[in-house]
């Protein structure tokens, strides 16, 4: 047995015998306790005494690996506190965390309703103009699509990579993933418009000054998109709100008050709020590591990264595939419109989709409630069920998933009230813009707000999965949906009318929150073991 290994084996013994010592002393008695003499430590351990060893473990012990150490006698009465201390919360404030954690999830909106509100008063936000003509808007659309997907991917494993160094106190590795992915995300972006470049250099469809302008929206967008992704992980996520409300109103500012281009200006702005939120993580970070340094700064092996967040990667940039699918779809079709261009863009087609997400924005607040309530009553009855009453434990978290869906329904329920009012009512839709909804707007909006509908029920049902490690699934579900979308999107829009691309996304959503219902339920069926599972 090596030196190093001799150690660990020692370290835990101490660690069953004492906990935590309180200093070198202790841990010198427990290794004589041990029967341990010098001459021991010196051909075992490789150290000249057991006081120069008691030494080495003592500041081993103290590092955060192993900050939490307690002897079997210190874990029983922990677990028996915990069972006290979970019994009294969860039962005497089980109410609040609902009105907690929605409005916690309609708070995070704000960035959103900003967006809304200055696209409302002035026609204008972060990255949106009313004033842009179609192919201008072609443009911005592009590259904003382009940005999400070609970052998508990263984002889902940022929040998979950076919480576990995160939730693990290992800030300077937490840094590291954090910049590494920033800086894999700028040469994705970089790969993608050569490759673009390229195909409209043979091909030439459309003007070089228009895939300028898509680059820089897109590669804008998209490291906006994976600065801000970080601080969702780490629970600073009104400094999201804080960075958009700030690119936004300086950006808003300069459009009312400048000649600048509406180009100009709206880089400006992404420019700002990208730039708030790498100056902060920058500053936050170097706190943190200052503080705690973490305990292994040691990169992981590529190939072990790569197997744990494949899954988590694919499925998030085929989500906004998916998302984005049937307006590619609908603009590069020739039934019901003139196009110049193969893909172009429609006003009132995009109204209409931009209507039907407000649907998956509002329901933040089911989904944050949903995933906080199941992850904390799944530690609770853990606690309160013995390991043999598994069926109960199962039974209950089944319980809690149908309780959940019932507040997803009436939440929907609800917002269908408001968007009805938004829509309908004089001072809503004609109200802000000075016009009625076009019939075609209208038909769009309503296929799109049930695809949006069951799309966010599909997504909740993964975060479940999620919640234990259950990835492989989700991934498979939704490049068939995907597919769905297209051949039915495309036949659709080609058969009848542009409009009814979005047919191909209500059917994929349907189908998606079918095959995770479905999975889901079956995952409740044996979720003791996916819990232990997910454990080690």
């Amino acid at each position: 047995m090596e030196y190093a290994q001799r150690i660990e084996a020692l370290l835990e013994a101490i660690k069953e015998r004492n906990g935590k010592p309180v200093n070198v002393r202790v841990v010198a008695a427990t290794m004589e306790s041990f029967g341990l003499r010098d001459i021991d430590i010196q051909t075992d351990y490789n150290f000249d005494s057991i006081i120069e060893l008691a030494h080495y473990l003592f500041n081993k012990i103290n590092t955060p690996e192993y900050s939490q150490l307690k002897n079997k006698n210190q874990l029983t009465a922990e677990a028996k506190d915990r069972k006290r201390v979970y019994l009294s919360s969860y039962m005497s404030i089980r109410n609040l965390m609902l009105v907690r954690d929605y409005g916690t999830g309609l708070f995070h909106l704000l960035p959103v309703v900003l967006q809304i509100a200055t696209i409302i008063l002035f026609g204008f936000s972060l990255w949106t103009f009313v004033g842009f003509n179609n192919l201008q808007s072609t443009a911005v659309v592009f590259g904003v699509i382009i940005g999400l997907v070609a970052t998508g991917g990263l984002v889902q494993v940022i929040g998979k990579q950076v919480s576990f160094y995160w939730y693990n106190e290992d800030y300077k590795m937490t840094y590291k993933v954090i910049k590494e992915m920033l800086v894999l995300g700028a040469k994705s972006l970089v790969a993608l418009f050569v490759v673009i470049i390229a195909i409209n250099f043979f091909i030439n469809l459309y003007p070089i000054l228009f895939i300028g302008i898509v680059f820089a929206y897109a590669a804008l967008i998209g490291l906006l998109l994976l600065s801000l992704a970080p601080l969702y992980t780490i629970k600073k996520r009104s400094i999201i709100s804080i960075a958009i409300a700030t690119g936004t109103l300086i950006a808003l500012w300069l459009n009312l008050n400048t000649n600048l281009s509406t180009y100009v200006v709206h880089w400006l702005g992404i420019l700002i709020s990208l730039s708030i939120a790498l100056v902060y993580l920058r500053f936050f970070f170097k706190k943190k590591i200052k503080s705690n340094k973490g305990y292994t700064n040691a990169t992981p092996k590529i190939t072990l990264t790569i197997y744990r967040n494949i899954n988590y990667f694919f499925y998030g940039m085929l989500v906004y595939v998916f998302i984005f699918m049937d307006r590619i779809i609908a603009w590069s079709s020739h039934s019901g419109r003139d196009s110049p261009y193969i893909i172009y863009y429609e006003k009132d087609y995009e109204i209409g989709m931009d209507l039907a997400i407000l649907v998956f924005f509002l329901l933040a607040g089911v989904l944050e409630y949903s995933i906080s309530s199941f992850s904390r009553f799944m530690d609770y009855f853990q606690f309160t069920k013995k390991y043999t009453e598994f069926k109960g434990f199962n039974k209950k978290m089944k319980k809690l998933y149908y309780k959940n869906t019932w507040i997803f329904i009436v939440s929907a329920l609800i917002i269908a009230c408001l968007l009805y009012l938004i829509i309908f009512h004089p001072l809503g839709y004609q109200s802000a813009f000075d016009q009625k909804l076009s019939s075609l707007s209208l038909i769009v909006f309503v296929i799109g707000g049930f695809g949006y509908l069951f799309l966010t029920f599909g997504m909740l049902n993964v975060l479940y999965l999620y919640t234990l490690n259950t990835n492989k699934a989700p991934v498979i579900f939704i490049a068939i949906v995907c597919l769905v979308n297209l051949i039915i999107g495309v036949l659709t829009s080609r058969i009848i009318s542009y409009e009814y691309a979005c047919v191909g996304m209500l059917v994929g959503a349907i189908l998606f929150a079918f095959l995770t219902t479905r999975t889901t339920l079956k995952f409740f069926k044996n979720l003791d073991y996916y819990y232990y599972y997910a454990a080690y």
